[in-house]
Order: C-alpha cells, then sequence, then structure tokens
C-alpha cells in the first residue's frame, strides 16, 4: 500500500471493520473512511490518492465516495486555483450521529407511551420493566444532549 500519509496498518484493518459494521459500510467505503482517519493534518485526500492507495478502479472509489458524502460521513472541497476535490472526515458527524441516537430514542419512548395508554385503557397493567426501561431511555437522552452541548 503506498502511503502519502502514514498510517499504521492494525489500526487500519480494526478501523475499516469497526467502521464498516458500525456504519454498516461496504468494504471500500470503510477503507476510505478509516483511511481518512489518519490525515491528522487535515490536509485532504483526493480521488486519484484513493485509487492508487486503495488500489480500487475509479467507479468502485466514486461510488464509495458518493456514498460517505451521501451519509455525511466524510466532506469535500476544492483548493483556491485547483480543480481537485480533497475529502476529509466530517468532524460534524459525531454530533450528527448522536443526534439521530437521541431521536432514535424519543421515538421509541413516544411508541412505549402510546402502546402503554392504550394497555391501561384495556386493563390496569404497570409494568415495571417498561418503567425503568423508559426510565433509562429519558437519562440517557438528558445525558447525550447536555454532553453534545460540549461538542
Amino acid at each position: 500500500m503506498h502511503k502519502s500519509i502514514e498510517i499504521d496498518e492494525k489500526i487500519f484493518q480494526d478501523a475499516v471493520k469497526f467502521y464498516g459494521t458500525i456504519f454498516n459500510l461496504p468494504p471500500l467505503a470503510s477503507k476510505i473512511y478509516a483511511y481518512l482517519l489518519f490525515d491528522y493534518e487535515k490536509a485532504g485526500i483526493t480521488f486519484d490518492e484513493f485509487v492508487e492507495v486503495l488500489s480500487a478502479s475509479k467507479s468502485s472509489v466514486s461510488t464509495s465516495i458518493s456514498l460517505l458524502l451521501n451519509a455525511q460521513l466524510i466532506v469535500d472541497h476544492n483548493k483556491m486555483d485547483e480543480r481537485r476535490r480533497y475529502f476529509f472526515i466530517n468532524d460534524e458527524y459525531k454530533r450528527i450521529r448522536f443526534e439521530k441516537i437521541v431521536q432514535k430514542m424519543k421515538d421509541e419512548l413516544k411508541l412505549l407511551d402510546d402502546l402503554d395508554n392504550f394497555k391501561k385503557n384495556q386493563e390496569d397493567g404497570y409494568d415495571e420493566k417498561i418503567e425503568a426501561y423508559k426510565a433509562l431511555l429519558n437519562k440517557n437522552i438528558i445525558n447525550i444532549q447536555q454532553s453534545l452541548n460540549k461538542l
């Protein structure tokens, strides 16, 4: 693997596997994302660099980059007086990711409340485990939102 930026092969492979799983990415998209993690200088990586470094076809790299851009995992921009696009990890993604998690928890809470209200109309049932689960969701929503304010 030709390197324009220095990477650690084991960490790179671990990152490919981890982010491939967590973001549900195909292998090449996961490699592109993992490779960008090593761009500490935030110099940006070009399309041609990905093709060369990852030994992948232009069409495969193009498809993977489009997928990552659409998922808001990466961003791109052109430098002054250059036609080439440079790709970067989207630093805002951490916030976006946790906002999505909070929204899913809120959606689940609403669904549980609706089910609870329906059940109370049917019978006099109080489910301790459901209440504990709802409390856990609420606690995590507050916790994540407080932490998001610091990002």
